[in-house]
């Protein structure tokens, strides 16, 4: 009886309870699923949270390594201190001039690879760089323009360099021009030869006979300097220049324009050698990298220069200025070229290399100005 009861009462069991309570190890099973699945989950955010740092660690890797060979190359350029020099930058200037990085880049006629005083700077170019759009304006000062030197009186700009190297040089060009100038680069202007020749030659346009035999003339002084070939340029027209000839072209002074014609042959090249560089393979460039750094004397850091990289595809080189705008020649005890007037000059070019068209001329550049035209008697 017992038993039967027992098996009766089973039977007896109403469906809905027996599913019931036949559940409960159904309902067990079914958190012990879902916790499997959290356990899952939780190891396959692990495994990707591993992945991503194995990424990020390569990623830093990378760019460390880049950082090193970067910084490894830029390292072999010849570098000094200015933060301790006076650089003649005024207050109005750094603030007006704000918007931009104003490097001064000067071109040395060194016959020891002297980069310091000493030499005069025959080449000089402000590179203005644009920071909001990227615009780069090259600004070339003629060597011969009358100007103040401090500690040395008025004299020709391409003497700053030579009596006290690039710090005096750049206080030149800030207390004259009212600019904000606190970067140089100098290079050996023979140099720009062996550096021509690397990139496979430069595409000039010689546009007259007048042009081709002054050329042709420089050549042969030019390649006694630097020991290269003295191949003549047979005919005028747009040709491949090599480095010897290009230098030789850039130094051409005695034809209409004279020594403003030459500044603007100087540009020339420049702007040539920049486009031959884009033609160039990562190979390539890194061999002229490896030839011309060591060739560079500069205060640019290599952390500034590293900086610069990301944004350096998005430069371009825009309008080319030659300054001053209107000069007269004078001899004294030499010849020079002055500026008409030094304050006019410098208030044109704010207008159209900084767009300030309410510019007003420092003080200290109305007293130089004035100083010119006591001493020459040049008012207009």
């Amino acid at each position: 009886m017992a038993g039967r009861y027992t098996e009766d009462y089973d039977n007896e069991v109403p469906r809905a309870f027996r599913k019931g309570y036949e559940g409960e190890p159904q309902r067990g099973r079914t958190r012990n699923n879902k916790n499997k699945n959290k356990k899952g989950n939780k190891r396959g955010l692990k495994i990707f949270g591993r992945i991503v740092l194995v990424l990020v660690i390569i990623l830093a890797i990378l760019v460390g390594t880049i950082y090193w060979f970067i910084h490894d190359k830029l390292s072999k350029m010849q570098t000094v201190d200015l933060s301790s020099e006076d650089l003649g930058v005024s207050a109005a200037a750094a603030e007006n001039l704000s918007g931009y990085r104003n490097i001064a880049i000067f071109g040395v006629d060194s016959r020891d690879n002297n980069l310091e005083r000493g030499n005069r700077s025959d080449c000089i170019i402000i590179a203005s760089i644009n920071n909001q759009t990227k615009d780069i304006k090259l600004i070339s000062v003629y060597r011969d323009t009358y100007v103040k030197i401090d500690g040395h009186g008025l004299d020709k700009i391409t003497h700053a360099y030579s009596y006290g190297s690039a710090p005096l040089a750049i206080k030149t060009l800030n207390t004259n021009l009212d600019l904000n100038i606190k970067e140089f680069v100098t290079v050996n202007f023979d140099s720009v030869a062996e550096a021509v020749d690397k990139l496979g030659g430069v595409t000039i346009n010689v546009e007259t006979n007048e042009e081709l035999k002054y050329l042709n003339s420089y050549i042969a002084e030019t390649a006694k300097v630097t020991g290269k070939s003295n191949a003549k340029v047979p005919s005028t027209g747009r040709q491949t220049l090599n480095g010897v000839q290009a230098v030789a072209y850039s130094r051409i002074r005695y034809t209409a324009g004279g020594d403003y014609k030459r500044t603007e042959r100087m540009r020339t090249v420049i702007e040539a050698m920049a486009n031959k560089l884009k033609t160039k393979s990562i190979g390539e460039l890194n061999s002229f990298v490896d030839f011309i750094l060591p060739k560079v004397y500069t205060n640019i850091s290599a952390g500034d220069i590293f900086a610069l990289m990301p944004s350096a595809a998005s430069f371009k080189i825009g309008q080319s200025i030659g300054w001053p705008y209107s000069t007269k020649g004078i001899t004294l005890d030499r010849w020079y070229g002055v500026p008409v007037t030094l304050e006019s000059n410098v208030l044109k070019l704010h207008q159209e290399a900084f767009g300030d068209s309410d510019y007003t001329v420092s003080n200290e550049v109305k007293n130089i100005s004035n100083s010119i035209i006591s001493k020459t008697g040049y008012r207009k």
